[in-house]
């Protein structure tokens, strides 16, 4: 296992050295542990000692063939970090430290389940008290089963885990847990908003299932299918395969299956390289159909098709930057001034409001334990930048509104922004609210 520390982090600019980290995001809590006196440089009155930071975990590919994935991650918990750091940190009584301030760690998981399993036991012996992960809904599972045994086993050392992006359905289903919280729309919801714009397209007859051989790709496929049969009976699936995930390099023979099938549109639910590369051997061949997917606004994917992609690219996310209104124009502007470099133009407005989450939740229960903690972010409600959502105490899914768009030409119409330098962005064609995007869920929450 390969930790890797915050201080490494390159931004547009520069890469920040560790010291200007500990200043900006609190590691060593040095923003918020002078008192008026020293800051004046008084001389009678001495420093009090740092704030003892809110340690914060997160474990993520960050090398390896989804290592541009990690690190888009940690752009984005790092930019709502700063934020919450900004204001004071978090804001505890005096007889629990008073205010703290935030602090992330970079744990590398490698793409590996047992990688992470020794990331979290790292983590923990290194005083995390909240975890982090998403990038594949197989690791959470993993790390939910591992966090549930060691909080019962060191109820002294106990965490909450955050998930910002695995949206395999069960894990708010039938592994529910009390300690782990999911800030993304499942799978199901998600491809429930896809199914909103299909249904709309009475030219489409037939499509193309292809996903990631793992629990994430197989539920988007099965639900694919469940969805399809129940909303568009009319429409044929012409194929149905999964691939390894992350271990595909050539995508053409997969590309001209699809080709070959006549299907006039792909459901995909794949992400980072599988998707890039599917969508660029896509091209390659000649295909011109359509593409449904839940990843495809960025991380190359838009650069790869290219103008193929114009009017046939949907995607579905909790938040673009297309999304009308001045509050979102300036929320993403604000990233892209943070992190000017076109490669890291991919900001997640879930993961903001999950930072915010747990800071209300710590400052409501007024301590960081984590039961207390788990109790407060059960009836977490935030706002940020005209967006916002709430945690539905039942299973722990965070409900949040849902935008599909479609893949357009930056400048055309309802277009001003474009992804990552591409010339290509997404035009919002349907928004779905929280209270329409919610499902109903079979979790039985055992709460300690």
């Amino acid at each position: 296992m390969n930790k890797l520390r915050s201080g490494g982090l390159k931004t547009g600019a520069t890469a920040l050295r560790p010291a200007v980290f500990a200043a900006v995001v609190g590691i060593a809590g040095v923003l918020f542990s002078v008192t008026p006196a020293a800051a004046q440089g008084s001389a009678s009155t001495p420093a009090s000692a740092p704030a003892r930071p809110v340690k914060v975990a997160l474990i993520e590919s960050l090398s390896g063939a989804f290592a541009n994935t990690g690190e888009a991650v940690y752009r984005n918990v790092y930019w709502a970090m700063e934020r919450v750091n900004a204001r004071g940190g978090v804001q505890l009584p005096a007889s629990n430290g008073g205010p703290r301030p935030l602090a992330l760690e970079r744990y590398d998981s490698k793409g590996q389940n047992e990688e992470a399993l020794s990331a979290l036991r790292a983590a923990i012996d290194d005083g995390a008290q909240v975890i982090l992960q998403g990038n594949s809904s197989a690791t959470a599972a993993v790390l939910i089963e591992a966090i549930n045994k060691h909080n019962e086993r060191e109820p002294n050392k106990r965490v909450i885990f955050l998930n910002y992006s695995a949206v395999d359905p069960i894990l708010t289903n039938e592994k529910c847990s009390f300690w782990h919280f999911r800030f993304d729309a499942h799978a199901d919801m998600r491809m429930a908003a896809l199914m909103e714009v299909m249904r709309e397209d009475k030219a489409l007859k037939s499509v193309y299932l292809i996903g990631q051989d793992y629990s994430f790709g197989q539920a988007v496929l099965r639900e694919a299918k469940k969805q399809l049969a129940a909303q568009r009976p009319d429409v044929a699936v012409v194929g149905d395969e999964l691939h390894p995930i992350g271990r595909v390099k050539d995508f053409a023979p997969y590309a001209v299956k699809i080709k070959t099938s006549g299907a006039q549109a792909v459901v995909t639910g794949n992400w980072g390289n599988d998707l890039t590369l599917l969508v660029k051997a896509a091209r390659e061949v000649g295909y011109e159909g359509s593409f449904y997917t839940f990843y495809g606004n960025a991380l190359g994917a838009p650069a790869a098709i290219g103008d193929a992609g114009i009017g046939k690219v949907v995607a579905v996310a909790d938040w673009l930057p297309n999304v009308p209104g001045a509050q979102s124009e300036a929320f993403y502007q604000s990233f892209r001034t943070r992190f000017p470099k076109p490669q890291d133009d991919y900001v997640h407005m879930r993961m903001q409001l999950m930072v915010e989450a747990l800071a209300q939740s710590i400052e409501r229960a007024g301590s960081t334990d984590a039961v207390a903690v788990a109790r407060q972010m059960e009836n977490a409600n935030v706002q940020l930048s005209g967006q916002g959502g709430s945690m539905r105490a039942a299973d722990h899914q965070f409900q949040q509104a849902l935008v599909v768009g479609v893949m357009d030409k930056k400048g055309a119409p309802g277009v001003k922004f474009d992804v990552e330098g591409s010339g290509y962005g997404f035009r919002v064609v349907r928004q779905i609210s929280a209270a329409k995007a919610q499902q109903p869920h079979s979790c039985t929450m055992q709460r300690p």
